[in-house]
């Protein structure tokens, strides 16, 4: 007995032990399973995050776009938004900045020079000076004043190769009043002469020059808002009118303010623009800007031989704040940026980040790229191949096309139509 119980002891002990380190064994195995699943929870969120914060990079890197240093931009457009149509990628090379930004300024191309005008620095301070981008060496340089009585922004502008007519606009920043003080600039000698005022003041009118008379129409009215159909011209010649008051004319189907007016093939051509504006709050010391109600349309009118304005096919998408963001390059009219119709969502104003092409033999519209950012109120010019623009207010980044810094940059791509 004695010696069974003996060898029993070890036996029993044995069994405790192998028992012992089986549960182990087990309590490893499962420590490991949830070791790894939680690891691999941990490995999941954080690739996330890290793919969120790769995406956040790349946004704010393409938002920093018009402040890179680099000269060349990759080839990535705007993300896709609503108001964004599919469009070719340009490759856009930055060039030397102006010397200041401006918003709603003016641009006036003369051979390989730009002379750039006036325009908002900020909504509380306007710019009242010519700045001058010479394309040949692509340098800004040439500054000089304007008469102290010019207007700011919203000019009514045109040349005829020389002489450069300056028709009436706003005066001062914020919401201020329009003026009807015209001028004339001699861009050889850099001298200033008047020019008969227009009958009445006006915002933004679309300005021309077309069998030998300078014709004004559209624009907003006194209140910055109501539109104006009113067109008037007078005969011009070297910078001198020759006629002593302005004629009435027959008056623009749609007016309105922001709109391109061009002149082809002996056709007057006036496209896009906005119905309404901002307006001065009511009793404000300082004509405080407060938003109104805009209808922006993509309507294209003509005048022909006949002096009936004929309609003819519309833009691709609504457009305006492009009277100077225009070039005609062979029988084609480019024009660069602008602002379409508000958000349906947030009604917020809508940038435009596409270049249009009109073809004047066709009649037909398409869109030809996309810009290095949606920007408005582009000043634009072409030299030597390549298409240019300067200035303007660009948008908030890919993903937000609403309006957010007034810039001075300059870019440019090679136009291969």
């Amino acid at each position: 007995m004695r010696s069974a119980r003996a060898t029993g002891k070890p036996s029993s002990l044995k069994f405790v032990v192998i028992a012992s380190c089986i549960g182990l064994l087990a309590a490893a195995l499962i420590a490991d399973y949830l070791w790894v699943s939680s690891s691999a929870s941990y490995l999941s969120i954080r690739s996330n995050w890290s793919a969120e914060k790769s995406v956040e990079q790349v946004i704010t890197k393409n938002e920093k776009i018009g402040d890179a240093k680099d000269k060349k931009v990759p080839p990535s457009g705007p993300n896709a938004t609503f108001a964004d149509l599919p469009a070719p990628l340009l490759e856009w090379e930055e060039m030397a900045p102006a010397p200041v930004p401006r918003l709603d300024g003016a641009a006036i191309q003369i051979k390989n020079l730009l002379f750039v005008f006036a325009g908002y620095g900020t909504i509380d301070s306007v710019h009242s000076h010519v700045d001058i981008y010479n394309f040949s060496n692509n340098t800004w340089g040439g500054r000089f004043d304007m008469p102290k009585e010019m207007a700011h922004s919203h000019l009514g502008m045109v040349t005829d190769g020389r002489y450069i007519y300056i028709v009436t606009g706003q005066y001062g920043p914020q919401c201020r009043g329009p003026t009807s003080r015209s001028f004339v600039l001699d861009t050889e000698t850099k001298q200033w002469s008047d020019l008969l005022s227009l009958p009445v003041p006006r915002y933004a009118p679309a300005t021309q020059l077309w069998r030998g008379r300078l014709h004004v129409m559209g624009g907003s009215k006194e209140d910055r808002h109501e539109l104006g159909l009113d067109h008037w011209s007078i005969a011009v010649k070297d910078g001198h009118v020759l006629e002593k008051e302005w004629q009435s004319e027959i008056p623009i189907p749609r007016g309105g303010p922001h709109r391109a007016c061009v002149v082809f093939n002996d056709r007057l051509y006036a496209i896009g623009g906005q119905e309404g504006d901002f307006m001065a709050k009511p009793g404000s010391p300082i004509f405080k800007c407060v938003r109104r109600k805009e209808l922006v349309y993509n309507n294209v009118y003509m005048l022909d031989d006949e002096m009936k304005w004929k309609e003819l096919p519309p833009m691709p998408k609504p457009d305006s704040h492009i009277e100077f963001a225009w070039k005609i390059v062979n029988n084609s009219l480019i024009i660069a940026g602008g602002t379409t119709e508000k958000h349906p969502v947030t009604k917020k104003m809508i940038l435009v980040g596409e270049l249009f092409r009109f073809r004047f033999d066709t009649l037909e519209w398409s869109v030809i790229g996309k810009m290095p950012f949606r920007v408005k109120t582009t000043l634009v010019g072409f030299w030597d191949g390549y298409l240019y623009f300067t200035s303007g207010q660009r948008d908030k980044g890919p993903a937000d096309p609403s309006p957010k810094k007034v810039i001075g940059s300059t870019w440019r791509t090679k136009l291969r139509l």
